[in-house]
């Protein structure tokens, strides 16, 4: 087995640097770290705490990284679908699960959020609502040193397997039986995060709609805030006939919005979550069940930490309108 010792001269430096790379020291200078991870992943070391948890069966945690937003609490719905349906299912299969917190790894670099993983013996991971400008995060799924799955996110390789909904089609469904049902033609489409890939993947489906209906649609970017498609909304539809929103969220804001002008329009949402059956006015929504979507992520986890390879997994959804008296108790 490498020893720390090979890894110190193989990089040219002091074995007390290299325990401080492992362990994620700030006062290392980037060119000496550099050397350091290069000089780790060219002879395959191992560190001693991690050799000892792989050779007793202890490596074997799942870490789920999740980012709750602060923004608005009508968000923590679909944070603690995420956050039970993975326990209840690591639970099942008898998996230790560890929840982080983008947060706690702002700032690392991949080879810095791999040797902290090593650390807790951690040999899976489940992402959440990854972005495409988590360049870090990216790095280390195509790195493929732990199993990996992405929730929401279009990323495949042969340890890395990809669950959720179809939003491309989903888009389109919900949005088609909200125009058909108003036969509107001028749509305003409140678009997520420029960043996000359920965002690209829900204006494809718009945008194919808009081609086959031959609509007019504009498209602004709301960024799943409640107030930005608020504002929006009170610029942009009242020159409209339908308002068509990336998430329920936006659809109340949007709505309110209408409300406060005193004018009607149809508007649709996307997500299903409870509060949209408080609004007082029923609209069209993609149901997504999270909680199904994560105990699956789970189970992929699992089952790329056994050995097998990487896929697509599509879940279902259904267009519904949220009732009141269907979400009272």
């Amino acid at each position: 087995m490498v020893s720390i010792k090979e890894v110190a001269g193989k990089a040219g430096v002091a074995i007390s640097t290299v325990s401080k790379v492992l362990n994620g020291y700030p006062n290392i200078s980037e060119e000496t770290r550099n050397k350091v991870n290069a000089a780790i992943k060219e002879l395959n070391y191992i560190p001693n705490s991690i050799a000892s948890a792989l050779s007793s069966k202890q490596f074997g945690r799942v870490a789920l990284i999740l980012d709750p937003k602060r923004q608005t609490q009508a968000i923590d719905q679909i944070f603690m679908q995420y956050l039970l349906g993975a326990l209840d299912k690591a639970r099942e299969l008898n998996l230790e699960v560890v929840t982080i917190f983008t947060s706690m790894i702002a700032g690392m670099t991949a080879e810095e959020i791999t040797g902290y993983f090593l650390s807790q013996s951690i040999s899976g991971v489940v992402l959440y609502s990854l972005s495409k400008e988590d360049r870090v995060l990216q790095h280390l799924i195509r790195g493929q040193r732990f199993a990996c799955v992405v929730v929401d996110a279009p990323l495949v390789n042969e340890r890395t397997t990809a669950v959720g909904i179809d939003h491309e089609r989903a888009q389109y469904d919900v949005a088609k039986k909200t125009i058909a049902d108003d036969k509107c033609r001028q749509v305003l489409y409140i678009a997520g995060r420029r960043d996000g890939y359920v965002t690209e993947q829900r204006l494809r489906g718009m945008k194919r709609l808009a081609e086959e209906q031959d609509l007019s649609m504009l498209v602004r970017q709301g960024n799943f805030s409640e107030l930005a498609a608020r504002n929006i909304a009170l610029k942009y539809a009242k020159n409209k006939d339908v308002v068509v929103c990336a998430s329920d969220l936006m659809a109340i804001g949007a709505m309110n919005a209408l409300i406060e002008m005193d004018i009607f329009r149809p508007v649709c949402g996307f997500d299903g979550i409870t509060l949209m059956g408080y609004v007082g006015k029923q609209m069209n929504t993609v149901r997504q069940d999270f909680y199904g979507i994560s105990s699956r992520a789970i189970e992929e986890v699992k089952r790329l930490m056994d050995g097998e390879a990487g896929r697509q997994v599509i879940m279902p959804h259904s267009i519904v309108k949220m009732y009141y008296k269907d979400i009272i108790c």
